[in-house]
């Protein structure tokens, strides 16, 4: 089963790194990959550029209303994700309570919803 990782923290406390500190996390962060990769657990992840970069879509009545930003206002802003593959919740819990970048914040594990059998209203 898939679970999307979720990672949070606040933009402020990963700024307030020094290049050195920075530099470690993301080296930290990338062999984590790696481990997960070697495990079997790894599918995708990235970074995501800082919350101010981002905008927020809600389309409505065939119009678009678009805003700069997250989708609302809050201390910790989400930083990045990590797809995995595990074989239960409390294996996604025991892999995603390793990433690095979560010291800074928390990580929301999700299960993935599987739609691809899913044949539209009967």
């Amino acid at each position: 089963m898939k679970y999307l990782c979720l990672i949070y923290y606040d933009e402020r406390k990963l700024d307030a790194l020094s290049p050195p500190e920075f530099d470690a996390l993301v080296s930290e962060s990338v062999a984590y990959d790696e481990t997960m990769r070697e495990s079997g657990h790894y599918v995708t992840s990235n970074a995501l550029q800082p919350a101010q970069t981002a905008k927020s879509l809600r389309p409505r009545d065939g119009r678009v209303s678009v805003t700069d930003g997250p989708f609302a206002e809050t201390k910790e802003q989400l930083g990045g994700f990590i797809l995995i593959e595990a074989k239960d919740l409390d294996d996604a819990i025991r892999v995603a309570s390793n990433i690095p970048p979560a010291r800074l914040g928390c990580v929301e594990v999700r299960p993935v919803r599987d739609l691809s059998g899913w044949g539209g209203p009967a």
